[in-house]
Formats: C-alpha cells, sequence, structure tokens
C-alpha cells in the first residue's frame, strides 16, 4: 500500500499538482527533537532466537548494510507503531 502511495505523490510532484516547500527552522527542530526521542534507546533486553532465524536476520541485515540489531529494533518499532503488517492466519 506504501508504495502505491509513493507512486501517487511522485506523480503529483513531476505533473506539477503538487510542489515541496522549504520546512521553517522551527518544524525542523521539533523534527529532531522528535526523532531524537522516538529513536532513543534507553533499555536493554535479552531474547533467544532460532539459529535459522538469527542468521535470516544477519542476512537482511547484511543486505540492507544495516547491523542485525539494528535491524531487529527497527522491525520492533515498525510492529509497535502499527507500520509493520501482520498476516492474519486464516484457520
Amino acid at each position: 500500500m506504501k508504495m502505491r502511495e509513493e507512486k501517487e505523490i511522485l506523480e503529483s510532484l513531476e505533473s506539477g499538482e503538487i510542489e515541496l516547500k522549504r520546512p521553517s527552522k522551527a518544524l525542523l527542530a521539533d523534527l529532531v527533537e522528535a526523532g531524537a526521542n522516538t529513536f532513543k534507546k534507553d533499555k536493554r533486553i535479552n531474547i533467544r532466537l532460532s539459529s535459522h532465524d538469527l542468521m535470516g536476520i544477519q542476512r537482511k541485515a547484511v543486505q540492507k548494510g544495516i547491523p542485525y540489531q539494528t535491524l531487529i529494533s527497527g522491525l520492533i518499532h515498525q510492529y509497535v507503531e502499527g507500520d509493520l503488517l501482520v498476516k492474519e492466519d486464516n484457520h
């Protein structure tokens, strides 16, 4: 769904239907603060994973060019924020 939305935005930009404006300094400062608060990692957890899952996560992280712990943290954050779709089991 996000890819379709991104394509619509790109098409709108290219057609001139919408145009980009520079954000104000106040908005940029607010966004920097929000980002710092959102991604502040102030808690440590320990989890056990199967070797298969860990190797898969590490492989995906290498493909993305990021540390595997960052990938795991990002996936958890996306899930918590509702940005990660969960496939429903229809049994």
